[in-house]
């Protein structure tokens, strides 16, 4: 393994070929590009691992742009349902017919499907996946008979965070071991105060004091912190700052606020800020 710095019915968001042809800005930290590149030209599996806003989603994003295909992102949750994920029965003015769920279309047209935070999901729903990740790459629809094979350029990739795993949420072995795997963690501090600025257009010297002050955080989370300060926030915290917002005030909404509901926690979190960024 490669170490790298879904309401039932609606939780489903789909971002296909009808999105807007944008550069996506993507910055690589340990040859996970070519390692997802092998994974697709060889028809298998991928498994993402790493922390909250790390950047699974925006590099899975990344690497479907780059490839071309469309991207079926389905956000996981408790009530997702296999209905969910390959379709179901509805009734329209000329009566019943069978809409394909995000899955099923990506199957059919060859595309990416990206579950993101798949242990979320209830064990009989992921066992859907089964046969879709490995050597068969079928679909079965019972509730239609079909049984699809996956289109040449169809790939499943799923994400979570280890972080959250216990003994009711967690993958099954006979899952995980269908598909290959990445590790991925925040950023190098060079990386990361680069990819800030890219992202944001802030100078480089509030990109530093950021991620120094993430930095200071991260190695809190042992202690006093469920979470923290990911790469993600940085990046709300430097739009703010870039709108002339104070600083202080910038980082107790962006960083302080949404790390922890404890007030002592929060203010905690102020005074390793002002160490930062004096008032």
């Amino acid at each position: 393994m490669t170490t790298l710095n879904l309401n039932a019915s609606v939780a489903i968001a789909a971002d296909n070929t009808d999105q807007a042809k944008t550069s996506l800005f993507y910055q690589e930290q340990d040859n996970e590009v070519a390692l997802f590149e092998y994974a697709y030209n060889q028809q298998l599996p991928v498994l993402i691992k790493g922390p909250t806003g790390c950047g699974k989603t925006r590099f899975v994003a990344h690497m479907a742009e780059k490839l071309n295909k469309p991207l079926y992102t389905v956000a996981c949750h408790d009530d997702l349902t296999a209905a969910d994920l390959v379709g179901r029965h509805l009734v329209g003015p000329q009566g019943t017919y069978w809409q394909d769920g995000p899955l099923t279309r990506a199957v059919r047209e060859g595309g990416i499907c990206y579950l993101d935070e798949v242990v979320e999901a209830r064990k009989d729903t992921t066992v859907v996946l089964h046969p879709l990740a490995d050597d068969r790459r079928i679909l079965p629809l019972e509730r239609t008979g079909e049984l699809i094979e996956a289109a040449p350029g169809f790939m499943l990739v799923v994400s979570y965070n280890p972080g959250y795993q216990n003994l009711f949420k967690g993958m099954k072995p006979s899952t995980r071991q269908r598909f290959i795997g990445l590790r991925f963690g925040y950023p190098e501090s060079e990386i990361e105060q680069d990819i800030i600025i890219k992202e944001t257009g802030v100078e480089p010297n509030l990109a530093f004091k950021l991620v120094e002050l993430a930095q200071a955080l991260r190695r809190l989370e042992d202690n006093d912190l469920e979470e923290v300060a990911s790469t993600r926030l940085l990046i709300y915290a430097a739009k703010m700052m870039t709108s002339g917002m104070n600083p202080l005030d910038v980082c107790r909404c962006c960083l302080a606020e949404p790390l922890s509901d404890d007030i002592q926690t929060v203010n905690s979190i102020m005074e390793v800020v002002k160490i930062y960024f004096d008032a």
